[in-house]
């Protein structure tokens, strides 16, 4: 092949190869910023989560939280500084949690709290009685004799509650979603890696195309 038709054919790859490496890197950050990974730092959230399980989370909207949902949550007034706390929405804006001996109770209607550790709901925190502002959510940890949560930092804050603001993620909450989260998570990694190769092998070839493609070989002397 002559050395100006060798040189168009490298310049072609290159403009093929660059943006299809440049699509499936961004796709792949995407995908896997899509599903945040965190490690979980401590027993607040056991049996759920216990210390060091991966919990993979998505993005999600102040509208969107629900109760129930597990939420990782910026609480600088919780204390927490430079990271997030992982707690269970136990109500919001306009609700009343209240407790007795055995059980907690949302606008008079008992929870069923199958998560809870130990079957233990109050865990030595009975009377509570907190009418819940507007805007605001009150936050529980699973294990409910472990967590410094809603009912501990009631001098802080309304309640002891955050704003439905302070929700940066959400955890996927069944054992499927995990896994497809965890797949989507590498998957985009294996793409970001495969798009960033492509991208620099496109950008080599449409610079050796530049040149003119293959230089002929020096004859030996």
């Amino acid at each position: 092949m002559r050395p100006a038709r060798a040189g168009r054919g490298l310049r072609i790859a290159g403009w093929v190869l660059l943006p299809l490496g440049a699509l499936l890197l961004a796709g792949g950050l995407v995908l896997r910023s899509a599903y945040p990974a965190h490690r979980v730092p401590g027993a607040s959230m056991r049996p759920t989560y216990g210390p060091g399980d991966m919990l993979y989370a998505e993005r999600v909207e102040p509208s969107e939280v629900r109760r129930g949902d597990v939420v990782l949550v910026s609480a600088p007034e919780w204390g927490v500084h430079g990271g997030l706390a992982v707690k269970r929405v136990i109500g919001m804006g306009g609700d009343r949690v209240t407790t007795d001996d055995r059980r907690v109770y949302v606008n008079g209607e008992p929870l069923s709290e199958p998560y809870v550790a130990g079957n233990d709901p109050v865990a030595g925190t009975p009377g509570l009685d907190v009418r819940v502002p507007e805007g605001r959510l009150f936050l529980l940890g699973d294990n409910r004799g472990d967590s410094l949560d809603s009912r501990f930092h009631q001098d802080k804050a309304p309640g002891g509650t955050v704003p439905v603001t302070a929700v940066r993620e959400r955890a996927v909450d069944s054992a499927a979603g995990s896994l497809a989260a965890g797949a989507g998570a590498g998957l985009g990694v294996i793409l970001a890696l495969i798009g960033f190769g492509l991208a620099l092998a496109g950008w080599l070839t449409g610079r050796a195309g530049r040149r003119g493609g293959p230089q002929p070989a020096r004859p030996v002397p």
